[in-house]
């Protein structure tokens, strides 16, 4: 199988290397300040307002997007967008730690709304700029994303190098580095939008708040798609909630760093998506990925009802070909599918499922599943929290077998 290097040609290497910046450092950001969020608030008595500050995070993911996403289609080039919202982003990082030192709540959990409803469109914009730059050479997107993964590694590092883990300078980190990435977004070849609107004609209010997006549901690939993407998130959002716990609870020390173990793996799962996409198609990539997240889970049951801390440290090692092998690939499709005029808005359905609708939905069944069969139970009763995962994977893969058909591009 060819490296990562000789697949990518010439004509599009300097063009790769910038995109791979962007990645790098739109990842820095979200990193840098997301995952220690809970720690920060509890650090500094502020942890009765943790859910209600993941909670918005989804309800963010859900409100702007579309509307994001549309501007950047019609409006605005999505590079300008993007250094325009991350600017935003880092004045009110900025004003965060004053707020969190001061114990105010209500200012906090306002501006974390406010933050995340410009942060969250970025992560489909930055997509939608990596698809329209790579042209014809959109299969290298996975070596691309790999990058994302090396941004959040790094922020951590970063943050915890500095011990502000804890700290609520860790916003400081974050205001100047969305700032960085503003500057950067502004030095990338502008996309010209007004060339690739197959529709000529105004563009009506709708249009304007991203409903012409909603003509993607007409293929059944694509409903397809986001039903089995927003089932998968519920799962992701499991893991991401509870991994940390459950980890420890089984008294494995060094928490951090055997979750470390699953980032490292989608670095080494990225460099496979390409081939086995090649070698079995989309459908099937995905439904691997799709059945993965139920085997992660069924070793984490096992690893609760035999305190086997073994079948836990493969159930985080599975993390790269859960991640890779479905929600790149669901970006790669929904590139290959909506039209020139959509690619920015069908990127933010993706992030819609997962961080909206996926995010909000894991939150309320894992939370009550947790405090009616975990808490203060013994460590056996953790597979009945794993239960539920394994069963969405099934009934995902199900769905995703027999109702999905690939198909080209959305043409009305």
């Amino acid at each position: 199988m060819e490296t990562a290097e000789q697949q990518l040609s010439k004509p599009i290497r300097f063009t790769f290397q910038r995109l791979s910046i962007l990645m790098l450092i739109e990842f820095i950001v979200f990193g840098s300040w997301f995952a220690t969020l809970g720690l920060v608030l509890f650090t500094y008595n502020l942890a009765t307002i943790i859910g209600t500050a993941f909670m918005l995070c989804g309800v963010a993911a859900i409100a702007s997007p579309l509307i994001m996403g549309a501007i950047g289609d019609r409006l605005m080039a999505p590079e300008r967008l993007l250094a325009l919202l991350h600017l935003g982003g880092a004045a009110i990082q900025f004003m965060l730690p004053g707020f969190v030192a001061d114990g105010n709540s209500v200012a906090v959990l306002i501006s974390i709304f406010a933050y995340m409803l410009l942060f969250q469109p970025t992560l489909g914009l930055v997509n939608s700029i990596a698809f329209d730059h790579l042209g014809s050479d959109r299969e290298k997107f996975p070596y691309l994303r790999m990058f994302a993964t090396l941004g959040w590694i790094v922020a951590g590092l970063v943050v915890g190098q500095m011990g502000l883990s804890a700290s609520h300078e860790i916003f400081y980190v974050t205001a100047a580095t969305s700032t960085l990435l503003a500057f950067y977004a502004l030095t990338l070849p502008v996309t010209d939008i007004k060339s690739r609107l197959t529709d000529k004609k105004s563009s009506s209010l709708l249009d304007l708040i991203g409903g012409q997006s909603f003509s993607l549901f007409r293929s059944r690939s694509f409903s397809v798609l986001m039903l089995c993407t927003f089932l998968t998130a519920i799962s992701l959002g499991f893991y991401n909630i509870f991994s940390s716990s459950f980890i420890s609870a089984l008294g494995i020390e060094n928490v951090a760093s055997i979750l470390a173990i699953g980032q490292a793996s989608e670095l080494i799962f990225i460099f496979f998506v390409p081939f086995v996409v090649k070698q079995i198609g989309m459908k099937y990539t995905l439904l691997i990925g799709i059945l993965m997240w139920g085997v992660r889970f069924v070793l984490f049951s096992y690893a609760a009802q035999e305190g086997e801390t073994w079948a836990a440290i493969v159930g985080v090692a599975l993390h790269g070909i859960c991640n890779d092998f479905f929600l790149i690939i669901c970006a790669m499709y929904i590139a290959q599918l909506a039209k020139p005029e959509m690619v920015a808005q069908g990127q933010s359905w993706l992030i819609i499922m997962i961080s909206g609708f996926g995010a909000l939905a894991a939150s309320n069944i894992s939370g009550g599943l947790f405090e009616s069969y975990v808490l203060e139970k013994p460590v056996e009763n953790w597979s009945i929290l794993w239960s539920a995962p394994i069963a969405i994977s099934i009934v995902t893969a199900l769905i995703w077998f027999t109702l999905f058909k690939e198909s080209k591009q959305v043409t009305s």
